[in-house]
């Protein structure tokens, strides 16, 4: 089953490579997330259930177009709660709950400049060998000290009849949604299909969930992981809210 087609972001404001990133999904009621989107917005569901995601992974060589990377601050770990909506177009597109990275700078201007609520953190990415330790570690601006410490072991590929319709609604997702001055906005993500594989979760302790205003997850969590792709992303544009 092939996963719906990346956009064609002609000219990006943005490019960067997600690299070795984790997706931890669990059912969660739209009920409850419905309450925490701005109007405009519908949780959208898979089988009645809504899902929440815990993605940590590595951003690489963030840079705008035209311009080389800088070292120190284009790599730096990152880890998302996020959920998955639709606009009143049908489109669908990511809701993100929380977003917490490494370098005060990018906080900085995400939050002021897309209103996207970033959040300073301690945070480490260790890869070995077919094992990826994240470590994340929230200071400002709070609540300090939440965290996600995680260990993954990575499987082997993803077979394409094991990429059901959930596996890509879980991660074929090209576009982004917030609030900018009290009005909707949204950003296409391109990107090629993600090379996923399987995953084992070894250790995991966190109350980014929590912090974000969800409960606790109950049950297994659903796993899915790759080593990354190269991701475009374009510039924002205001919903009329029709």
């Amino acid at each position: 089953m092939k996963a719906p087609p990346s956009p064609m972001v002609a000219r990006p404001v943005m490019c960067h490579r997600w690299s070795w990133i984790t997706f931890i999904h669990w059912r969660c009621p739209p009920s409850l997330l419905q309450s925490m989107l701005p109007p405009g917005l519908a949780v959208e569901t898979f089988d009645g259930s809504a899902w929440v995601g815990l993605t940590p992974f590595l951003m690489q060589e963030v840079r705008a177009p035209a311009l080389p990377a800088v070292p120190w601050l284009s790599s730096f770990p990152e880890t998302n709660v996020r959920t998955y909506v639709q606009d009143r177009r049908g489109r669908s597109g990511i809701w993100f709950l929380s977003l917490d990275a490494a370098r005060l700078p990018a906080v900085l201007a995400a939050r002021a400049g897309y209103r996207l609520p970033y959040f300073l953190s301690k945070m480490a990415v260790r890869i070995t060998g077919d094992q990826v330790a994240y470590a994340c570690e929230r200071r400002w601006p709070g609540p300090r000290g939440s965290r996600c410490d995680a260990e993954v072991r990575l499987g082997p590929d993803l077979e394409e009849t094991q990429r059901d319709e959930l596996t890509h609604f879980l991660t074929a997702r090209y576009r982004l949604f917030t609030v900018v001055s009290g009005r909707l906005a949204t950003a296409e993500v391109a990107h090629p299909e993600w090379p996923l594989r399987e995953a084992e979760l070894l250790r995991l302790d966190q109350d980014l969930l929590r912090a974000a205003g969800l409960p606790a997850p109950t049950g297994d969590p659903l796993l899915h992981a790759s080593t990354g792709v190269p991701v475009r992303v374009g510039r924002w544009h205001r919903l009329d809210g029709r």
